[in-house]
């Protein structure tokens, strides 16, 4: 992604900078897991997000390139945990942990009635 002013600590409330906001990294790291398992899960199937666990390292301005990346670590029922990071020009900008849970949507969506 290219960082616009949308995706600043100021526009997200997340600080008085304009730089690359950590809930934006957050985001692009989730991102990264669910492309990461595009085409892999049963029809009816999805993961929700559970657990993020990240170091945001380095600033990125606007303007600014980010690519994320995540790789499937472990596997423990329906627990699924991915070693994320972002990096930009610069270098590494982010790195951690996602952790995403696989749900049934149907059975899953009851739950919110």
């Amino acid at each position: 992604m290219v960082v616009t002013e949308a995706d600043t600590a100021v526009a997200m409330g997340s600080g008085s900078v304009l730089v690359l906001a950590t809930p934006r990294v957050v985001a692009l790291c989730e991102q990264a897991t669910c492309a990461a398992l595009a085409g892999q899960l049963a029809e009816g199937s999805t993961t929700v997000g559970m657990r993020v666990q990240l170091d945001h390292l380095q600033p990125t301005p606007v303007g600014g390139q980010v690519e994320a990346e995540a790789v499937l670590e472990k596997i423990e029922g329906r627990r699924l945990t991915f070693m994320v990071s972002a990096s930009d020009t610069k270098g590494l900008v982010a790195a951690g942990k996602v952790t995403r849970v696989l749900v049934e949507v149907d059975r899953f969506m009851d739950k919110t009635q």
